[in-house]
């Protein structure tokens, strides 16, 4: 999911200016843990409606910030003893046998639902570094 906004790189090139690289990449990392942690409440609050053991739920991982081909980013996956990160894209999209399982577009919903989220934690990390 991607939002293109105009005049971005001229503002952020300004900040850049006045308070330095690093704490820019400080204040954008701060930014990037706070929504992340956000996506991840929404993220356990959707298993929960189909969860059997909590598997997929307890094996949530994050990761980051990390560089990612020339961006900073934050990485949700799915790590632990289940191996649940073998079947979660079943529960997204489905399969053939079984096209609408309880947990379909799971991940898609806790994406959309914490979207003001993060633009808030953006906008609270902005606010802090300014």
């Amino acid at each position: 999911m991607s939002v293109k906004i105009k005049g971005l790189n001229n503002l952020l090139s300004d900040l850049e200016n006045k308070l330095g690289k690093q704490a820019m990449q400080h204040i954008s990392d701060k930014a990037l843990v706070e929504a992340t942690d956000e996506f991840v409440k929404e993220l356990k609050r959707e298993f929960e409606t189909f969860k059997d053991t909590g598997a997929s739920i307890e094996e949530i991982t994050v990761k980051g910030p990390v560089w990612e081909n020339g961006s900073r980013i934050m990485k949700v996956h799915w790590r632990g003893p289940h191996d649940r990160y073998r079947i979660i894209h079943l529960n997204e999209w489905g399969t053939i046998n079984n096209p609408n399982p309880d947990g379909k577009g799971a991940i898609a919903r806790a994406l959309k639902n914490s979207e003001k989220a993060y633009r808030n934690a953006v906008k609270k990390a902005l606010k802090g570094g300014v």
